[in-house]
């Protein structure tokens, strides 16, 4: 504590900001993977197990459309700490008998995870903004890509984490004891975390919440199809599909996509190195678009191998390393360039119009995966994944583009 007292006070806040963050990720990691493989060993079918993620992701829409306002409005610091104590709440709802776990039961719980979940990233990510000096725009893109990459590697450890405490503690057992931690962190968090972050000079009107930008617009509708396209056969068939094709127990599914998300994390923490911050240049619209480009026909190389007679671990596990690494640049960038386009004055209103895009292309391709896994399989999953990322890599054809210069930072 200490030392954390001695350090700049934005440095100060960055890292307390990221623990939160941090924090949350892995009991959202470990409730995600808990939830699909706990249901699924009940007897719960992959359009079942979809539905009780249906409030989780549409609550996710209203909240950062909400989440924007209410930060502008009230700080980041005050909706991190909301974010944080609905989590709690979210996962004690769990810890009922198992003949309460019904499937309104489960959906209320994960929609309060859901609105939980992006108060916390809206927060974390507008908070960001303000913690870089103005025009620093390589410091910016590396803090973001440090947020960002080390999240998705803390959710793969959640995944992980929630497939191990599934086998040692039982459903009601791992989710009381990720409860009892988090509430200790959201704790720390109203002592520690600066009070007045994120709030905007002059009280945001309703009009505001709707981005009047362009470039905020157009990468929001690319951002949808981003992670729909990820969606669509990640969330409910991949692991369904580990589970009953390949055989794979708690855990061996738990295990193999935490990996996954971790490598996916450290991917995105070197997106700067891999986008062109070491030739002095920081990505733009063009950099958006040829990223997506890139991306856009793994998915369908993946589903013509899985139906061409040749071995589905190496054709499905190896797509998912090529995959992950493509998709973690395109996610890192995308992260980026709307903290760059979001206005100073507000900012969580930019970011949270932003972050409502990211939860309407989850929510597509949450319900896609359950619905088109059961009726068609994998391979049709894959399809509509590489037709989502077509879509994201036209749409960015339109972003802004900019000289190339050296930054500052």
């Amino acid at each position: 504590m200490h030392a954390l007292s001695r350090l700049a006070p934005e440095i100060r806040q960055y890292l307390l900001v990221t623990g939160n963050y941090w924090a949350f990720t892995l009991t959202d990691g470990a409730l995600r993977m808990l939830v699909v493989l706990h249901f699924h060993g009940l007897g719960y079918s992959p359009l079942q197990i979809a539905m009780l993620f249906l409030f989780y992701e549409i609550f996710g829409v209203i909240t950062n459309l909400l989440g924007g306002y209410l930060g502008a409005r009230l700080g980041l610091n005050r909706t991190m700490n909301i974010g944080l104590g609905l989590q709690v709440a979210a996962l004690l709802m769990l810890t009922v008998p198992t003949a309460w776990l019904t499937i309104p039961w489960v959906m209320g719980a994960q929609a309060l995870s859901g609105i939980a979940k992006d108060l916390n990233k809206m927060s974390a990510k507008s908070s960001i903004k303000l913690l870089v000096p103005h025009g620093e725009q390589a410091r910016l893109y590396r803090w973001v890509a440090l947020l960002t990459g080390s999240k998705n590697a803390l959710k793969g450890i959640g995944f992980f984490l929630g497939g191990a405490l599934l086998a040692l503690l039982g459903f009601a057992g791992a989710v009381l004891t990720m409860a009892a931690v988090l509430a200790l962190i959201w704790l720390a968090s109203l002592v520690l975390l600066r009070q007045d972050l994120g709030k905007a000079s002059a009280a945001p009107k309703f009009r505001d919440l709707l981005s009047k930008s362009r470039a905020i617009n157009l990468l929001s509708a690319a951002r949808l199809c981003l992670f729909g396209a990820r969606d669509v056969w990640f969330v409910v068939a991949l692991p369904v599909y580990l589970s009953s094709v390949f055989g794979w127990d708690f855990w061996q599914v738990g295990g193999f996509l935490a990996l996954w998300i971790v490598g996916y994390g450290l991917v995105q923490s070197f997106a700067p190195a891999l986008t062109g911050k070491t030739r002095g240049q920081v990505p733009d619209g063009r950099a958006a678009f040829l990223w997506a480009a890139a991306l856009m026909g793994l998915p369908a190389a993946i589903a013509l191998g899985l139906t061409s007679g040749l071995s589905a671990h190496w054709v499905l596990l190896g797509g998912l390393l090529a995959f992950g690494a493509l998709f973690a640049v395109n996610s890192s960038l995308h992260s980026y360039l709307i903290v760059s386009y979001a206005k100073e004055d507000g900012v969580s209103l930019d970011v949270g119009f932003y972050y409502m895009s990211n939860a309407l292309g989850r929510l597509l391709g949450t319900l896609l995966s359950g619905w088109v896994y059961q009726a068609y399989g994998l391979p049709a999953c894959l399809w509509i994944s590489s037709a989502l990322l077509l879509l994201a890599a036209l749409i960015s054809r339109g972003l802004p583009e900019h000289a190339r210069t050296n930054p500052a930072g």
